[in-house]
């Protein structure tokens, strides 16, 4: 494996952001990690100039791919919108031309992927992951070519829900990883270039520019829907996503309380201000069924996300319920749509995985072209 030095000593053949000087002696360089064949190198960049930076990026990350025991490398940019780079300071984040700065590449499809979908929630601990990881083998068991995006990349769960530990392979370009696969689904995470529990301690800038790799430096080849799965909130990484790609639609989960509600609101608000079209909630943890005596025990309430779907004029996918086996066939890697897909469990995803792929079928989404975000 290349030495933190050895790979200092070949990034001086990469002109820095001045188009002058060696990389290393540009003071741009803020952060290297070397980790078990894995490559993390932040760059700092004025935030006005990030469009033109891309080149640089670009040959950066290609230069450390190319030494020897180098197994992956991610290159982001990122910037100090505060205080500026080389006494520049940053557009207003509040500017539409501060926006578009800070949010990068421009919008454009993927190249194989005729749907993208983000799974989101207002708030963490409502499932979201888990509806993501059952919803994808879902759509594969109806017959769809489906992949999985972990955006949350904070905290990936996709290797654990899926039972996947590789790392990623070089697709024969050199250019692209190749995503691994489970179930019948594609999937890319962070969490299959860092090691478990290692923390991802990450400016904006550079989460943004590590999914945008994430999204379009992955061979993902011929798909009918990539489900992104989405940090909790209503962040950057939703923002970029929404910009970035032209999605088709978003999926929202919730748990019936109100505490989870009036957090969902604030998610179906996000996407409704980003002209991203809502494919429907899905109410999680609806119910508990005791294995024992078959009594109901509404633990969390019931049926307030059906309520305000119908409310908001939403679609209403369906209702999942607190049950054992979901937690821990999830835990051993093994999706229920896929361990248990007889049971009633597997059965109310498998609904919910229907009337996606019907809505993206018929074009009742209305989806248009990613937007250009404006904030006022």
């Amino acid at each position: 494996m290349a030495s933190r030095d050895e790979i200092m000593a070949a990034l001086t053949a990469v002109p820095g952001p001045d188009g002058r000087t060696p990389l290393p002696e540009s003071g741009a360089i803020s952060g290297l990690t070397v980790r078990d064949g894995k490559v993390f190198l932040a760059i700092v960049v004025d935030p006005a100039k990030a469009r033109t930076m891309e080149a640089m990026r670009a040959k950066a990350e290609a230069t450390i791919k190319a030494l020897p025991g180098v197994a992956s490398a991610v290159v982001t940019l990122t910037a100090e919108a505060a205080r500026g780079v080389g006494g520049v300071s940053a557009a207003p984040a509040h500017s539409e031309r501060g926006q578009e700065r800070r949010h990068g590449r421009s919008s454009e499809p993927l190249p194989g992927v005729r749907h993208i979908i983000a799974v989101a929630s207002g708030k963490g601990g409502v499932g979201k992951s888990t509806i993501a990881c059952n919803l994808a083998v879902g759509l594969a068991r109806l017959g769809l070519k489906a992949g999985v995006l972990d955006a949350d990349l904070f905290g990936p769960s996709m290797p654990k829900l899926f039972g996947l530990a590789a790392k990623p392979e070089l697709a024969p370009d050199g250019q692209k990883l190749i995503p691994l696969e489970a179930f019948g689904v594609r999937v890319m995470s962070i969490g299959f270039l860092i090691e478990e529990g290692a923390p991802v301690i990450w400016r904006g800038p550079m989460v943004m520019s590590a999914l945008n790799q994430l999204l379009r430096e992955v061979a993902w080849g011929e798909l009918d829907v990539l489900v992104a799965d989405m940090p909790p909130g209503t962040g950057d990484t939703q923002l970029t996503m929404a910009q970035n790609v032209p999605l088709s639609g978003a999926v929202i989960v919730s748990t019936p309380q109100d505490l989870a509600l009036i957090d969902a609101r604030r998610g179906i608000a996000m996407f409704k201000q980003v002209q991203v079209p809502l494919l429907g909630i899905v109410e999680n943890m609806s119910y508990f069924l005791c294995p024992h005596c078959g009594g109901r025990t509404d633990v969390f309430s019931h049926a307030g996300a059906q309520r305000e779907a119908e409310r908001l004029g939403v679609p209403f996918l369906g209702e999942v319920p607190l049950d054992i086996a979901i937690r821990t066939n999830s835990d051993e890697g093994r999706p229920v749509v896929a361990s248990l897909p007889d049971s009633a469990h597997a059965g109310a995803f498998l609904e919910i995985a229907r009337r996606v792929s019907q809505t993206l079928e018929t074009g009742a989404t209305g989806a248009k072209p990613a937007p250009r975000i404006r904030i006022l």
